[in-house]
């Protein structure tokens, strides 16, 4: 088993798990099997309960666990399939300490930080190793190197190299080289700074990845492989990609990473395969169509927090040679009125949140897209608001609501789910996971998805309230897709509409680059059949710079 760790330096937000991913990708390409893991300093058990403005989205993994979003990163960049085994918290440290010191299983000993907490996080790296379907663990941990909740990992990490022998393991940093513009001149102090630091915790690194805007000349390497004490051919160049990150590994593989690690981990194999991954890119910086589609949402304003959903519609579009022009719409903004914000759009999708601010924007928007026959993608919430908006105006349910914004909802066609009326504990304790659907024949969601049953990923408490069931499909309103029992909607569609489907699940954690979710791609098809100005836009791809303005399964209850 060979180990590649992946730590950051000088401030945060420099893309450790992208990097991750993207060596990842490339050593899967080369017949490697690869399987990632996260850990995080944060004392959190999970994200499940941050605010997204702080953390970005939460990402759910089939066994439900609720994770750091750079395991979306790991699963769409590779075939990986994780669990809750593959991201680890400070907060899960201390909480399994705590537990073992209690139960009396330290035998009365003094608990400390070594060797009690660094050798939870050890064992966490060998489950893992024990699997033995894997050839290289990729592990990242989060924060910034000197960071103080950081160490414990760091010192994890020095005890685990000393163990599994120097020879089986890279350690890769990644880093900041600023380009200072009143000098004209890319600096590596802070480099220096960040390796010294590191160095002194124990950890030396094999391997420099290096932001920087400028290209990074022979003098800059050379400075940086000296005073780092690394291989001068191991000071990785990671410009800003100018349009989307897919092309980050093809960039790290003009620089030979991928090369270096296999040498450096004495692994012969081929090289890897780009071919798709290229055609893939090509059809994503270059494509032939371009179509705008509206998100309304409440946490537009940070790029992080419906960064699935971004994902989801560039598969999806770049399936059909087809670029995005997303229009962000904060969803307050639509509380008088959306004529103005999507007059001109060909596609309207509504992600999931929770709380009650921007709900009537949504409806409103959800309204305009049924009223106009405007392709509609509702992701949870959006499924809800849909729901809410048809029964208040076609059904005539005037006071329809869901119980989450109105407790007392006089008719609650959105509803608590029954198993989580006792629930006081927020965190981990919704309907997560992976779920089985059950697709109605003849309806559209069975066109698109083109199988009668379909497993998909959840994160919510509230439900279609069946007992609106008869009443709202008589006027147009289809439930698709239930759970196999029946009992839960899942799935919804309007029967005189060229496409409005929302779903209680999360499609978007399951789509890949050359795999786009069914639905997304569905949808994608409809917004280019779907008449509406074509005006130029400038958005390409929203994991490019900001151009717009701001399987193991849970089973069935």
């Amino acid at each position: 088993m060979k180990y590649i760790f992946v730590t950051g330096g000088v401030v945060s937000s420099l893309g450790k798990g992208l990097a991750a991913a993207s060596l990842g990708t490339l050593l899967e390409l080369r017949g490697l099997r690869v399987v990632f893991q996260k850990f995080d300093p944060y004392l959190n058990v999970d994200p499940g309960t941050m605010n997204p403005f702080q953390h970005g989205e939460v990402y759910v993994l089939n066994d439900g666990a609720e994770t750091d979003l750079d395991l979306g990163h790991y699963e769409r960049f590779t075939n990986c399939v994780l669990s809750r085994h593959n991201n680890l918290t400070s907060g899960q440290v201390y909480e399994s300490v705590i537990l073992k010191e209690r139960r009396g299983d330290y035998l009365g000993k003094t608990v400390q930080v070594i060797p009690h907490v660094t050798d939870v996080i050890k064992d966490r790296i060998r489950a893992l190793s024990d699997e033995s379907k894997y050839d290289v663990v990729i592990t990242e941990i989060g924060g910034t190197t000197g960071d103080i909740e950081g160490l414990p990992f760091l010192e994890a990490i020095r005890q685990f190299i000393l163990e599994v022998g120097a020879q089986n393991v890279v350690n890769t940093h990644v880093t900041l080289v600023p380009y200072i513009k009143a000098a004209h001149e890319l600096k590596t102090k802070p480099t220096q700074q960040s390796v010294a630091k590191l160095r002194e915790i124990g950890l030396q690194p094999q391997v420099l990845i290096c932001r920087t805007e400028k290209p990074l000349d022979r003098d800059v390497r050379q400075k940086l492989s000296m005073f780092c004490s690394v291989s001068e051919k191991a000071v990785i160049e990671a410009r800003d990609v100018e349009h989307t990150v897919y092309a980050y590994p093809l960039m790290l593989h003009s620089e030979g990473l991928d090369e270096l690690v296999c040498d450096l981990l004495h692994l012969e194999t081929p090289d890897p395969d780009l071919v798709d991954w290229r055609k893939f890119v090509e059809r994503v910086v270059n494509p032939k169509k371009r179509v705008k589609i509206a998100v309304v949402g409440k946490y537009i304003d940070l790029q992080d927090a419906y960064k699935s959903i971004y994902e989801s519609l560039t598969h999806a579009a770049a399936s059909q040679d087809c670029g995005i022009d997303l229009e962000l719409v904060d969803a307050e903004s639509l509380q008088d009125g959306v004529d103005s914000q999507l007059k001109d759009v060909a596609g309207v999708l509504i992600p999931g949140g929770f709380g009650e601010r921007g709900v009537e924007g949504k409806i409103k928007a959800a309204r305009f897209a049924r009223e106009h026959n405007v392709p509609y993608l509702g992701l949870c919430l959006g499924m809800q608001v849909a729901t809410i908006e048809f029964a208040r105006n076609v059904c005539g349910i005037k006071n329809a609501n869901s119980t989450e914004f109105e407790r007392n909802a006089p008719e609650p066609v959105i509803s608590l789910l029954e198993e989580q009326r006792g629930v006081r504990n927020k965190g981990g304790s919704m309907r997560l996971g992976t779920w089985p659907t059950k697709i109605v024949h003849g309806t559209l969601a069975a066109k698109i998805y083109g199988r009668d049953d379909v497993m998909e990923r959840h994160r919510h408490r509230y439900e279609f309230n069946m007992k609106y069931r008869d009443r709202m499909a008589k006027k147009g309103f289809t439930i698709s897709g239930t759970s196999p029992d029946g009992t839960l909607a899942e799935l919804i569609e309007l029967r005189d509409h060229p496409y409005f489907l929302a779903c209680q699940y999360h499609p978007e954690f399951q789509s890949k680059p050359n795999k786009p979710h069914p639905l997304f791609k569905g949808f994608i098809q409809a917004c280019l059949a779907h008449p509406t100005d074509r005006a130029s836009h400038v958005a390409t791809d929203p994991l490019s710079h900001r151009r717009v303005q701001p399987p193991e399964l849970v089973p069935q209850r």
